[in-house]
């Protein structure tokens, strides 16, 4: 068990002694690799975990990781997506072979292996996974669940970055996100506009044409109204238990959308003009004694 595993590790008097019992216990998970012992895969995976934090090579171990994501059980899913989040790099040839169960994990009903799946995918995209799977993750944009909306919000950010030539297409999509209610998902949708318009610059810059004066620009700044009245909401809302944090309203949610607003403020009069003024409210309503102002 890990269990006993983590207790003989920390009974090690010296280094020595240490790799003496992880060489012992690599050498029992290589056997039931190759004995295909299914039974204990998970549990194996959860050991090579361990071995991987204290900085021992788990390479060996890639594939049990794409064999538990396969399986049809959610602790085992778990466990496998997890490991393959810190096992695996996105360079690693491996990664190509999860794309068809991610992509039927996308699909799945159960809310929990669909937010594992969006978790994989802004984790460790590639190019090539980000172009196969972008379809599936924007159908979670639209999802009725917070959480679905959530983390598909962050996984297309890491699919556009992957990908840039396909931010042309997003940016219609964005302001009826930013309707969201909820300010869990508004956060991420917040990020997300911050990625594209990062993205969006980097590739007028590489074209040789003008940042400032993108399609994609001027299409968030005509939101700008939109972001300040948000911003202006959370610094007059009153005690709300679920977002305060030391007194003030959602400060994370305040931080990215200031960083949203710096970069459509830049080098633009109008939005600057329009900012002005919530800026000073934010600036005045900081108080630097709290942890969270």
């Amino acid at each position: 068990k890990l269990r006993d595993l983590i207790r003989k590790v920390r009974a090690c008097k010296t280094a020595a002694e240490e790799r003496a019992v992880i060489a012992k216990e690599s050498a029992m998970i290589r056997t039931a690799i190759r004995e295909e012992q299914e039974h204990y895969r998970h549990r194996n995976v959860a050991k090579l975990l361990f071995m991987h934090m204290l900085g021992y090579p788990t390479h060996f171990g890639q594939l049990e990781c794409l064999k538990l994501i396969a399986s049809p059980h959610f602790p085992e899913k778990r466990i496998g997506y997890l490991g393959m989040m810190l096992l695996l790099s996105e360079e690693a040839d491996v990664l190509m072979l999860a794309t068809n169960s991610l992509k039927n994990d996308l699909n799945s009903e159960n809310k929990f292996v669909a937010g594992l799946a969006l978790c994989t995918i802004g984790n460790l995209a590639t190019a090539d996974m980000s172009r196969d799977l972008a379809p599936e993750v924007d159908k979670h944009l639209k999802s009725a669940t917070p959480y679905l909306r959530k983390k598909a919000n962050l996984a297309m950010a890491r699919c556009l970055t992957k990908c840039p030539d396909m931010v042309e297409d997003f940016v219609d999509r964005v302001v009826t996100l930013l309707k969201d209610k909820n300010h869990g998902v508004l956060i991420t949708v917040v990020q997300l506009m911050t990625q594209v318009l990062m993205i969006d610059m980097q590739n007028a810059i590489e074209e040789g044409e003008n940042p400032f004066g993108t399609e994609c620009r001027k299409a968030f700044l005509r939101l700008v109204p939109m972001l300040v009245k948000m911003l202006r909401n959370l610094l007059s809302s009153g005690y709300s238990p679920e977002y305060e944090v030391g007194g003030i309203s959602d400060p994370f949610l305040q931080v990215q959308l200031l960083t949203l607003l710096r970069l459509l403020g830049a080098k633009n009069e109008k939005a600057s003009e329009e900012m002005n003024d919530v800026l000073a409210q934010v600036a005045t309503n900081t108080d630097s004694s709290k942890n969270a102002g």
